[in-house]
């Protein structure tokens, strides 16, 4: 599906800090156990850094142990999928439906009761807001 979002890459270049352009517009990935999303527990919700689309949910994080903010679900309709076969492996890449920002790789071992499905996300793809200062 075609974003919604649609910027130049000199556009991104000035909307974006160099860390977040490298992550979310050319799909690289920041050292594990590293961002500032990953022991991150309040409540309220996880935006795409690039673009503002509502990601995610604190009532769908959980704790994986895998170095990078891990969900259950995304927010409906938020997100994007493609295959993957960079860097030798096979993986679902997960894009932000509105600006097609690359956000990290949906993986099939999360935990059972939870669906069965980790979202392994960049936290430097992520804004969070807490449930306090959400609009009412």
């Amino acid at each position: 599906m075609a974003p919604q979002i649609k910027k130049s890459e000199e556009e991104w270049k000035k909307t974006l800090t160099n860390q977040q352009y490298r992550i979310l517009r050319q799909k690289g990935t920041e050292r594990a156990f590293t961002g500032k999303n990953y022991n991150h527990f309040k409540e309220g919700r996880y935006k795409c850094a690039a673009c503002g689309a509502i990601l995610f949910f604190s009532d769908n994080k959980f704790e994986s142990d895998c170095g990078w903010p891990s969900f259950s679900k995304p927010e409906e309709e938020s997100i994007d999928t493609q295959l993957d076969t960079n860097h030798g492996m096979i993986r679902e890449e997960v894009l932000c439906k509105q600006c097609s920002g690359h956000l990290g790789h949906v993986f099939k071992d999360g935990p059972r009761e939870l669906g069965g499905l980790r979202y392994c996300i960049n936290s430097i793809s992520l804004e969070f807001e807490k449930t306090s200062e959400l609009p009412k």
